[in-house]
């Protein structure tokens, strides 16, 4: 397999043959798995984590790539606070607790892009459209431009620049031997993820994630803590930057230009006993 654990476009064709409107939801879970070579009985119970993750190498990395980062973005992060102050009412900073290194929990740092009055009510998952957002903030998300405070977490320690998304402590199922990353495997494999859930109800949005997303995810973070290396994190973060497109773009494998709103209606039909 590649030092980079994301998903091999090439193998589109395939994917595309299974997830097909006629396929089931545990077919396309299935072979979503397959087309990016997992497979949950490929790992042990014990957690097995890479020299590299653990290496004070990687950490090194981080800090030689994030001061520099941090003094040309700072600019750019002044002005999105400065919009993000001007377009609604709340605090600049979105602040929340997730799920660090050996399961220590820290606050991560977002601009904020949801009314202040709103963020909690609705599913902790957000999709394309959902009226919570600010009149900037679903442009934020698209250019991850809300992300930028993190490079802080990661000059603090909390954070690497590449590793497995911080999750909340309800959500989080690795041991965590590493840091969390700002990008990573997983997040380049979902860099569409908002676009596509836009279809979901919002009713059913949290459990389509939980049964068909977050297990995806879940096995890319494992592979990633077992196989990575300085070319994976390197690489991961070239594809970030310059946004190179290995994502599962649900629009583009499924056959019919309506292919991802057939696959949730159908989704959501099963769970409904439909």
């Amino acid at each position: 397999m590649s030092a980079n654990p994301v998903v091999d476009p090439r193998r589109a064709e395939s994917y595309a043959a299974v997830t097909s409107p006629q396929s089931s939801p545990a077919s396309w879970n299935t072979h979503a798995l397959s087309l990016i070579n997992l497979k949950q009985s490929d790992y042990s119970s014990e957690p097995v984590v890479s020299l590299w993750c653990m290496s004070p190498l990687k950490r090194l990395f981080d800090l030689i790539c994030v001061i520099p980062a941090l003094l040309l973005l700072t600019p750019v992060m002044l002005v999105v606070a400065i919009v993000v102050r001007c377009t609604s009412e709340g605090p600049i900073l979105f602040r929340q607790l997730r799920v660090g290194l050996y399961r220590r929990t820290f606050t991560i740092y977002k601009f904020r892009t949801m009314f202040h009055d709103l963020a909690a009510n609705g599913p902790c998952v957000t999709k394309t459209g959902d009226v919570r957002l600010t009149p900037v903030g679903e442009f934020l998300r698209r250019y991850k431009l809300d992300e930028f405070p993190q490079l802080y977490n990661v000059l603090r320690g909390d954070m690497s620049l590449v590793g497995p998304r911080p999750k909340l402590p309800q959500h989080e199922h690795l041991e965590m031997h590493y840091r969390p990353g700002v990008t990573g495997a997983a997040t380049l494999a979902f860099c569409n993820e908002e676009h596509m859930l836009k279809d979901v109800p919002d009713e059913k949005l949290e459990e389509f994630h939980v049964n068909v997303v977050s297990p995806i995810k879940m096995l890319l973070d494992r592979q990633y803590q077992e196989r990575a290396t300085f070319t994976s994190d390197f690489r991961l973060l070239v594809d970030t930057v310059l946004k190179r497109r290995a994502c599962l773009d649900i629009r583009e494998l499924i056959d019919g230009p309506s292919g991802d709103e057939q696959m949730i209606a159908l989704w959501v039909a099963e769970q409904a006993g439909d």
